[in-house]
């Protein structure tokens, strides 16, 4: 697994194959204007923007537009506290873990996450719909405690 921190406090996180497993947006990042960190392809896309008072947006609808999702991708925004997220493959091998606190925002893409909560943690997600129950996900054994690597 590979972190990449851009100048922009985005972590790019890959597994050993290079493929993108997840975002980390900064709770630090404060550029002014629009800003997307994901590329056209994903399913889910996560952006930041930062205009002055007075800025008007046009009113506008979204299109009915046929798209097939393959992967459920979950966006999560840390309001309070701290969280670890590990990080496995697809063939659920342990990558590595990071540590996300409040203000910080993940789109988790691709592999598998666990997550402990460190400190009490508000946070709310958003994930494509609608719910499959267990059809969604397939569970597996958590790394254990001692083998925890922060990266």
């Amino acid at each position: 697994m590979s972190v990449e921190l851009d100048v922009n406090h985005i972590r790019k996180i890959t597994d050993k194959n290079n493929q993108l497993l997840a975002l980390i947006l900064s709770g630090n990042f404060n550029q002014p204007g629009v800003h997307f960190f994901t590329s056209n392809t994903l399913s889910q896309q996560l952006g930041y923007m930062r205009h002055p008072a007075g800025k008007k947006i046009e009113p506008h609808i979204h299109n009915i537009v046929l798209r097939e999702v393959y992967y459920t991708q979950e966006v999560l925004f840390i309001k309070k506290g701290k969280l670890r997220v590990d990080f496995y493959c697809e063939d659920q091998d342990y990558l590595g873990s990071v540590i996300l606190t409040a203000g910080d925002v993940i789109l988790l893409i691709k592999g598998g996450h666990g997550f402990e909560v460190l400190e009490e943690v508000e946070m709310v997600e958003v994930k494509q719909g609608p719910y499959m129950g267990e059809r969604d996900k397939t569970r597996f054994e958590a790394i254990a405690p001692e083998k925890i690597k922060i990266i």
